[in-house]
């Protein structure tokens, strides 16, 4: 793959290292989106079946991305908390059973099962690394907690705030030993690094669609699987109930739900602007792929990250993270304040989450763009000398 920048309205000289804060919009998604604004100026040119047809499309758009057999278990959300809380709700526990995640994980997917954890009497243990050997030790700490009392381990599929990559195959083998649920926010990985639900078999998949999935804001996907399959969503609209094609038969209220997860979508799901632009983002992915993503954001940043390394800063091995988020630990060479003014300076854009500055490229990216970061970081060394 070469750098698609041009499909992307970003100015010459900014280097955006930044796609896990928020993706920059395809141009083709922006487009998406005009259109449809257009059309809802004519509301006598949209029908009763638009309701269903463009939200089916997106649904299996998504189902192809993460190899999900039946697109009827995706359900559309407008943020990773509602997905997560259809989840959190519909998950068996009692008191004395664990809630497992891991430490300092998105506040989204906490407060949740806190307040789970506060009406079941279940407990919450946070996870963290141990060692030098960070990746590999914070795998394992999740797989020797896991055990008969553990009722779900919620979490990403990498750390969302350094890019950690978590073993989730085995995890998952460990909780069929003792039956217990696995729910992944993938917000910060699915559309740019490969996930298989045949593969990993969560029970729920809850993905954000304006970070690598290249969508707009407030608007996602979830894949919500058999054991959800009967579970009581956090609203009731009309159009989750069976039949709801059938305009003139609304009123016949239906205590049967739509198949699947049509359950647990979000009232007003068939959004005749932000369904279009997001489905938009996925073909595009759909075409690029996650693995070509990964394979060329990795390669763009191996000189960079080498010198960096050099450096003394700390970056995870390279088989144990993504490619697309990571984070740098900065060595007291460096100093912090002189950095940042550095990047302000350079006009290059990245994040500071925890104790990592973190760097999320994409495919809009390009080499410079990372000789640019470590010119920063070289200014930044010399005034702290």
């Amino acid at each position: 793959m070469k750098s698609q920048r041009h499909l992307f309205d970003i100015e010459e000289g900014i280097a955006y290292l930044n796609g896990a804060y928020m993706s920059p919009q395809l141009k083709s998604v922006t487009q998406a989106g005009q259109l449809a604004l257009d059309r809802k100026e004519h509301p006598w040119t949209i029908h009763p079946t638009d309701f269903f047809t463009q939200e089916k499309e997106l649904r299996n758009a998504f189902a192809q991305l993460v190899a999900i057999d039946d697109a009827n278990q995706v359900a559309i959300i407008p943020s990773a908390s509602y997905g997560l809380a259809n989840a959190a709700k519909n998950t068996p526990m009692r008191a004395g059973q664990t809630i497992l995640m891991v430490e300092e994980q998105f506040p989204s997917n906490y407060y949740v099962w806190a307040n789970r954890a506060k009406e079941t009497g279940a407990r919450i243990e946070c996870i963290g690394p141990s060692g030098s050997d960070r990746a590999s030790s914070w795998n394992q700490a999740i797989l020797d907690a896991i055990g008969p009392d553990t009722c779900v381990v919620t979490m990403g599929h990498v750390h969302w705030a350094d890019g950690t990559l978590f073993d989730l195959k085995r995890i998952r083998e460990r909780l069929d030993e003792y039956g217990g649920y696995l729910v992944i926010d993938g917000t910060q990985s699915v559309g740019a690094l490969p996930f298989s639900v045949a593969d990993i078999r969560p029970d729920a998949l809850i993905v954000a669609g304006y970070k690598w999935l290249l969508g707009p804001y407030s608007l996602g996907l979830a894949y919500y699987g058999p054991r959800y399959g009967d579970g009581n969503p956090i609203e009731e609209n009309w159009i989750n109930r069976k039949d709801s094609e059938q305009f003139g038969g609304l009123v016949r209220y239906q205590p049967a739900y739509q198949p699947g997860a049509g359950r647990y979508s979000v009232g007003e799901k068939s959004n005749f602007v932000l369904v279009p632009m997001l489905k938009t983002a996925l073909e595009q992915l759909l075409r690029w792929t996650p693995e070509a993503i990964q394979k060329y954001t990795a390669h763009i940043a191996d000189k960079a990250l080498a010198e960096l390394m050099d450096m003394a800063c700390y970056v995870e091995p390279y088989h144990l993270r993504a490619h697309h988020l990571y984070g740098i630990r900065l060595p007291e060479a460096i100093d912090g304040e002189a950095l940042e003014k550095a990047f302000r300076n350079n006009r290059v854009f990245i994040s500071r989450r925890g104790t990592a500055l973190r760097i999320s490229p994409h495919v809009y990216n390009t080499e410079e763009d990372f000789e640019k970061l470590v010119f920063c970081f070289k200014s930044a060394f010399r005034q702290k000398a």
